[in-house]
């Protein structure tokens, strides 16, 4: 029950701003009622990783939360594909033409680790590849140097893939 109390000269125009205020209220709580937000899904992807997902109809633009976590390329067809960057969680946000929010949705960013052997060396960390072999592979939280000598060594290989470097 709202009650509003004012002196004399006053109670038509508290009388008026009161029931603006409650048809506002009303008026804001029906539209949050008429149309329910669906809960946010969750796009689960790999590092590593890429994962196709459909993006709401007449979405035209698309906000990363934090792009070191995933990031997202737009495909011509409503679809976009989300590359998982590195561990943790973000969002993703779908607008329209006019900035209208169309769905938000949660990012979860993990490991492969089936496929990923973990050798702990004290405080040091090192990451291998089974599938079935074992061969050295770069993960985050890997012992800087081992991470920068494979990673090194995998650099090099690409450029001798490519061709190297043009002199």
């Amino acid at each position: 029950m709202l009650i509003i109390r004012a002196p004399e000269g006053c109670r038509r125009l508290t009388r008026r701003v009161a029931a603006t205020s409650l048809a506002i209220i009303l008026c804001g709580a029906g539209a949050a009622h008429a149309a329910p937000r669906a809960p946010s899904e969750s796009v689960v992807v790999m590092v590593d990783h890429a994962k196709v997902v459909r993006l709401p109809e007449k979405a035209q633009t698309v906000v990363v939360g934090n792009p070191a976590i995933a990031d997202v390329s737009m495909q011509r067809n409503g679809v976009m594909i989300v590359t998982g960057k590195s561990f943790g969680v973000t969002n993703l946000i779908a607008l329209d033409a006019s900035g209208t929010l169309l769905a938000e949705s949660l990012v979860r960013v993990g490991s492969a680790s089936d496929a990923v052997l973990t050798v702990q060396r004290g405080m040091d960390r090192e990451s291998y590849a089974c599938s079935p072999d074992c061969q050295p592979s770069v993960q985050m939280g890997d012992a800087k140097d081992y991470f920068a000598g494979v990673a090194g060594q995998a650099a090099a290989r690409n450029m001798l893939a490519t061709g190297g470097p043009k002199k």
